[in-house]
């Protein structure tokens, strides 16, 4: 098997939201399609958007409770209590099954990083941990340890050296080419490590994050609003994830008024970016229609919770009529986007069966098929999922559906 996986195999192979279903007549399958495969081949990184969505709401109604333009609403500190009890409890269960595909089907992990879409979702794990220390409840604890920080940082550090050296000189892997709206993950954890750093008392180390995260948001932004003629052209269905642009600068925004100490002048700046980039994709109706369900939807509530969160902060600055309005209305946009979302998961899970189909995104082989005898094909596939699918400890086994 090839030592990488070229990312053209990712856009000529594969179609569907995340890139994950196959073309009716493209490269060849390593896994076979008319059987269903054990379930840790199965689960995706992609898991880790819904504790993305959870953890980000905790934070929106632990403002909401707690900041003076949603005051009168009295919204009680326990709705922030119960969202993050459950935001830890589904990480919990997130992470620990997805450490056990890593443990017995570590080339299948290897196959969802080297995939253009996937291989920014594993940046998910960590800012979900920001989320969950940015979103604390009082009663849990009124001050974490700056250590923390440093622990939940370098991980992001380390993948963002690879990704972003790979984006700048990586060939196959340079932004120009593997750019897509996915990639706003690889960013947005600097914007949320440098809030929750400065919200510690912290600051060289903030300052450092966010510099290097506005950097590369910019070139990233420039990049998807100007693809290149020669770039692959996006698949219709990755339009919802184009939801990621308000990501950044929302909490961008939230980010600078900790370090600076004042939604000031560069706060609104990029609040103000978010907000016009919310519409313009907000009254664009058709292009979010008729999509099929998936599992990676629940990244793209975050961003529209980010939206409604920089509001609040925002109110709380410029206290008016319309401020207090939007970011009451923001956030029950995000609110009824997390339920709609919730509802659609347990049904696929529990009536359709369908939340976790077979995997095409790692079945598909990087190698052209071959034109040679029907035995040696044969003989080559089996090689293949005896590599992917039988668990380190038992080659010995067979692969169970």
């Amino acid at each position: 098997m090839s030592e990488s996986l070229l990312v053209d195999r990712n856009f000529d192979a594969l179609r569907g939201p995340e890139l994950d279903m196959q073309h009716p007549s493209s490269s060849e399958l390593i896994l076979p399609n008319d059987e269903k495969w054990a379930f840790l081949l199965r689960y995706p990184i992609l898991a880790f958007g819904v504790c993305l969505g959870f953890s980000s709401q905790a934070i929106m109604w632990k403002n909401l409770a707690t900041s003076a333009p949603t005051h009168s609403l009295h919204i009680s500190q326990k709705v922030n209590l119960i969202l993050w009890c459950i935001s830890v409890a589904l990480f919990a269960v997130v992470a620990a099954t997805y450490l056990l595909k890593i443990i017995f089907y570590f080339e299948a992990v290897r196959r969802e990083y080297y995939h253009s879409v996937r291989v920014n979702f594993f940046f998910a794990p960590w800012i979900t941990l920001l989320f969950l220390a940015i979103g604390v409840p009082t009663v849990v604890a009124t001050k974490l340890p700056q250590a923390l920080w440093y622990v939940l940082m370098t991980p992001i550090f380390v993948m963002e050296l690879k990704i972003y050296g790979q984006w700048m000189s990586g060939g196959e892997r340079r932004l120009s080419k593997v750019a897509n709206p996915t990639n706003h993950l690889s960013v947005v954890g600097n914007f949320v490590g440098a809030l929750l750093g400065a919200s510690m008392g912290l600051k060289e180390g903030p300052i450092f994050f966010f510099a290097v995260g506005m950097a590369h948001y910019i070139v990233l932004f420039v990049t998807l609003y100007q693809r290149l003629p020669t770039n692959k052209a996006l698949p219709k269905e990755l339009h919802p994830v184009f939801f990621l642009f308000v990501a950044g600068p929302s909490i961008a925004s939230m980010a600078w008024e900790q370090i600076n100490g004042s939604f000031d002048y560069g706060s609104r700046i990029a609040y103000f970016v978010s907000m016009f980039l919310y519409m313009s994709l907000a009254v664009r109706i058709n292009f979010f229609r008729g999509f099929k369900f998936s599992l990676a939807w629940w990244a793209y509530t975050f961003p529209m919770t980010g939206a409604a969160i920089a509001t609040i902060k925002y109110a709380s600055e410029v206290s008016n009529i319309f401020t207090k309005s939007l970011s009451v209305t923001l956030s029950t946009i995000a609110t009824l986007m997390v339920l709609a979302l919730l509802v659609s998961t347990i049904l696929h899970a529990f009536v359709t069966k369908d939340l976790f189909p077979n995997d095409m995104a790692i079945a598909i082989s990087d190698q052209n098929p071959k034109i040679s005898p029907q035995i040696d094909i044969e003989d080559d596939h089996q090689k293949i999922v005896e590599v992917l699918v039988i668990p380190k400890d038992s080659k010995s086994q067979t692969p169970t559906p």
